[in-house]
């Protein structure tokens, strides 16, 4: 059994920075991509940043410049540094990760979410 905890949500106003991160555990074999995706209340969970194994990343346009997705591949972990905050930003963030659990086949995997809320 594998799985992931994310950590630092918050309040913060706009304008101001928060540190999200995920920490994979468990019979882990693999993990491949990683990712941080978000929804807002009423709206479609939507893909905010993706990083692979080797560090390649992607991130979408409306955080472009201001987030930052990083991993650390000892650890099992993966976080999402945001500044420049904007009340738009204001979601439930869910960490990521296309896993191989030992003993069974690649399947991703999601985290609880954890609240981030930016104030104007």
């Amino acid at each position: 059994q594998v799985q992931l905890v994310e950590s630092g949500g918050g309040l913060v106003q706009a304008g101001g920075a928060l540190r999200l991160s995920c920490d994979a555990s468990g019979r882990i074999f693999k993990i491949n991509a990683m990712g941080w995706h978000r929804q807002a209340p009423g709206k479609q969970r939507e893909l905010v940043a993706t990083i692979t194994s080797s560090g390649s990343t992607n991130y979408a346009d409306s955080v472009k410049g201001r987030f930052t997705i990083s991993r650390d591949n000892a650890k099992n972990t993966v976080s999402l540094e945001m500044n420049n905050l904007k009340p738009e930003d204001t979601a439930v963030y869910y960490c990521n990760a296309v896993m191989v659990a030992t003993g069974s086949m690649s399947r991703n995997y999601w985290g609880q979410g954890t609240q981030v809320t930016v104030s104007s």
